[in-house]
């Protein structure tokens, strides 16, 4: 493993050495789209191409995507604030302020954070862009969804996080890119399985409940190379199986527990994204 800590930023690389000939600047990344329309900065012409073209199929995907991303934060938040002090971003795409850790550690200095993804660009931009606590940690690991052993046996998982603690597992828009082929359920259940009572899941999920037309912005993303399946509610709900929801359970990403930043004229059909929070008894 390369151990790339540093007191003050206190981060810490997964065992793959990552440069740049690897990003495929050429081909979209969906987590690169995603910071395109989040407004980012850490995206290639390819990935503008595929974001636009994914917004002439979904106007609102942009929306959509703050939303999500709004969704991610309230969820951190309250979570911490439940005394959780551990945190698994598995497709956490790229840094984006503010981040999962940033959230966690504003209230919790000592919490400690493992971003897990597949795209090359984020160990490109870590060491600058993910800055953690003295107190706590923050980490990342190059692994992909479709293999949660590989995730689970990670020596990085085993320094960073302690499995007899509760942990709160975010997968947070990257389930549907899980084809019913790839055992979606079989995968979430493997990951649920390995933390300890008291454990904390969030999930946000697209569908097409709310708007049918966005189906073809799945057809986009696969004739891009990019798996993408929709969901309704009732197969979203049975990645949480099992566990206990927390209030007001699985609805759009923009009404769990909304705050003062949330739009007050944002439509479920706008953002058609389910999303909750479940904790493991």
């Amino acid at each position: 493993m390369a151990d790339v800590s540093h007191q003050t930023r206190n981060v810490n690389s997964g065992d793959r050495n990552t440069g740049e000939s690897d990003l495929k600047t050429d081909v979209p990344h969906p987590a690169r789209m995603y910071d395109y329309l989040l407004g980012g900065k850490h995206h290639f012409e390819a990935d503008r191409n595929a974001a636009e073209g994914a917004l002439v199929a979904f106007p609102n995907l942009q929306i959509s995507a703050k939303e999500n991303r709004a969704f991610l934060m309230r969820t951190t938040r309250f979570v911490a604030l439940a005394g959780v002090r551990q945190f698994l971003e598995i497709g956490a795409g790229l840094p984006t302020t503010p981040s999962l850790h940033e959230v966690a550690q504003q209230i919790a200095p000592d919490s400690r954070v493992l971003y897990v993804d597949d795209n090359p660009m984020l160990f490109v931009q870590a060491r600058d862009l993910l800055v953690g606590t003295e107190q706590g940690r923050v980490s990342y690991f190059d692994a992909d969804l479709r293999d949660p052993e590989r995730i689970l046996s990670a020596s990085v998982l085993r320094e960073t996080l302690d499995l007899a603690q509760p942990v709160a597992l975010s997968l947070v828009a990257v389930l549907h890119f899980l084809a019913d082929d790839d055992d979606p359920y079989g995968i979430v259940d493997r990951l649920v399985a390995a933390l300890p009572s008291g454990s904390y899941v969030t999930i946000s999920h697209p569908t097409g409940d709310f708007d049918p037309t966005t189906a073809v912005l799945g057809d986009d993303f696969r004739a891009r190379g990019m798996p993408a399946q929709q969901r309704n509610r009732a197969q979203i709900g049975r990645f949480l199986h099992g566990l206990e929801l927390i209030y007001p359970g699985l609805v759009p990403v923009h009404t769990w527990r909304p705050d003062h930043t949330t739009p007050a004229d944002v439509t479920d059909a706008a953002v058609s994204i389910y999303g909750a929070v479940a904790r493991k008894p």
